[in-house]
Parts: structure tokens; C-alpha cells; sequence
């Protein structure tokens, strides 16, 4: 059986009918009530992993927490955009050496359309790699990478961008399901992941639940589904203060996951359900032939 053939928790020495699970906490950086979320589900909760919006205003206190917690699983969120409309972030970059990336103001496009429709691939590939390196020159351990929004992921050509770095630096990437990517005509895009010997989960749950109400429901539901293999749960935990609500809409649901995922609850559901806890160190420890 190829490595191809094999899923990845196999690869790490689980059983065929293991069910891995990375939890990552996206937007780590982002702002104070982001990053204390981010922090505390690190280190109360079950999140095994996060990553680091290297272009926003808050690095540095989750640069500091990177240094003071060498064994935290980090790495770095690629990003392309800046969502909110009230808060903005540019590139690590010049902006006036990046003119693709920026709006009329100097701020990274709202939108992955407007990314699309503006960016020059060169100046994109020039300024993930900057984020990288800013990341590992403030003592990070980078221990994978992902993409904000997606932007590296829902097209061809960004996502052979995202394949060179993973390649690059020898780093695990957030996935989506190989059989989706196929049925998206991206087929040479696993090829070329294949080729590099990046190393993915298995699985991606990139939604979240549809209400507040329902996050205790809809998550439960999810991990006793889990299907064999790791499967990475992406999610957003954060404390829902005036900070966060006054420049993210789903602020409230942002500290739902939070409350969630670092309950009592839910460590007990994960015990009985026997899913193995796992970050991306564990992964990229495979990449670079250390397991």
C-alpha cells in the first residue's frame, strides 16, 4: 500500500478505523478578545492547534505567547483579505511594492472575488511568503499552514501557489477533501501535493453551526460522527467584549465555540468516543521524515 493509499492517521501509526481529530483556532492575532479566546482554548480546552494572522495588529501578543509556549502547535494563516468593515489590516509588505493587493486605501481586499479580480499572482506568492518569514523571525515554530477565507483553495492557480510554500518550508496544509478537489477539476493540484510529499488531514469540517443555539447540538452531532482518519475542525474561539463585537458580525457565535470547546462536556465526549487528539506537529514531524 502507497503512502497515497493510506490514510494520514495510518501514516501516523493509528489503526485503519481510527478517528484523529485537529481542532484549530483560526484568526489567532486578529485582536485582543480573539487572541484570549485563542489562548485559554489552547490551553483549557481540547484545540490542539491554531494559526496566526500575521497581518493583523494583534501578532505580537500571540508572537509573545508563541515564544513563552514553544510545545503550542502554530502556524500561520495566510491571508489575502480583510473582511470586516470596520477593521482593516494591509500587508506585511510595502503596500506601494504590493499595489495588487490593496484597495484605494492601502487595506488587503474585502473580498476573495476581489482578490480574484485584482491581485498579480507574482506580488500574491511575494507577500505569503513575507508572512511566513515574519512569523519565524518573531520565534515561531511554524508548525503548518492554512488559508484565511480560503483564497488558496478555491482556485488553481492560488492553489499551486499554497502547494510551493507547504513545499518550500516543509510544512502540512489545511486540505479540502481530495475527492472534493476532484470533482472541482483540480486533480493536478493532489498530483502536485502528492509529488511534494505534503502531508494533509483527511478530512475538513469547515462549517460551523448554524445558530448559537445550536452549537452545543451541531458540534456534539459532528464528533461522534467523525469519520476514520484525522479530521481538522476549524473554528474561531473568542470572547464576545465590545472589542470583538464591535468589528466581527459573528461574535457571539465566536464565543459559543469558545465555551464549548473548553468545557468539561465535550473532553468527556472525546474520551468516550476514543478520538485521538492530534496537532499539525505531528503531521509535519511525518513531512519531514521524523516519525
Amino acid at each position: 500500500m502507497t503512502n497515497q493509499e493510506k490514510s494520514t492517521a495510518e501514516r501516523l501509526g493509528y489503526a485503519v478505523d481510527a478517528r484523529a481529530l485537529i481542532l484549530n483556532a483560526d484568526d489567532f492575532g486578529m485582536c485582543h478578545d480573539q487572541n484570549e479566546g485563542v489562548m485559554r482554548g489552547l490551553k483549557e480546552g481540547v484545540f490542539t492547534s491554531s494559526t496566526i494572522l500575521v497581518t493583523c495588529p494583534w501578532f505580537e501578543e500571540a508572537a509573545a505567547f508563541a515564544r513563552s509556549n514553544p510545545e503550542a502547535d502554530l502556524g500561520v494563516h495566510l491571508t489575502l483579505t480583510a473582511e470586516w468593515d470596520s477593521y482593516k489590516w494591509g500587508p506585511v509588505m510595502a503596500r506601494r511594492a504590493m499595489p495588487s493587493l490593496v484597495d484605494e486605501r492601502g487595506y488587503l481586499w474585502q473580498t476573495v472575488a476581489q482578490v480574484y479580480e485584482h491581485a498579480r499572482l507574482d506580488e500574491a506568492e511575494a507577500e505569503l511568503r513575507a508572512q511566513i518569514e515574519k512569523a519565524l523571525a518573531a520565534g515561531i515554530d511554524v508548525t503548518h499552514l492554512d488559508s484565511h477565507m480560503g483564497t488558496l483553495q478555491l482556485r488553481a492557480d492560488y492553489h499551486e501557489i499554497y502547494a510551493r510554500l507547504a513545499n518550500d518550508y516543509r510544512l502540512p496544509i489545511r486540505l479540502a477533501s481530495r475527492r472534493r478537489i476532484g470533482i472541482e477539476g483540480m486533480g493536478a493540484i493532489l498530483d502536485q501535493l502528492d509529488a511534494f510529499g505534503v502531508v494533509t488531514p483527511d478530512h475538513l469540517v469547515f462549517s460551523g453551526p448554524p445558530t448559537v443555539p445550536e452549537t452545543e447540538s451541531y458540534w456534539t452531532n459532528l464528533i461522534r460522527t467523525l469519520k476514520p482518519g484525522v479530521t481538522e475542525i476549524l473554528c474561531h474561539p473568542a470572547l464576545a467584549r465590545d472589542e470583538l463585537k464591535s468589528c466581527a458580525r459573528d461574535a457571539f457565535q465566536r464565543e459559543a465555540d469558545f465555551r464549548y470547546f473548553t468545557s468539561e462536556k465535550v473532553r468527556k465526549l472525546v474520551a468516550d468516543e476514543r478520538v485521538q487528539l492530534v496537532g499539525f506537529r505531528e503531521l509535519r514531524d511525518l513531512m519531514r521524515g521524523k516519525n
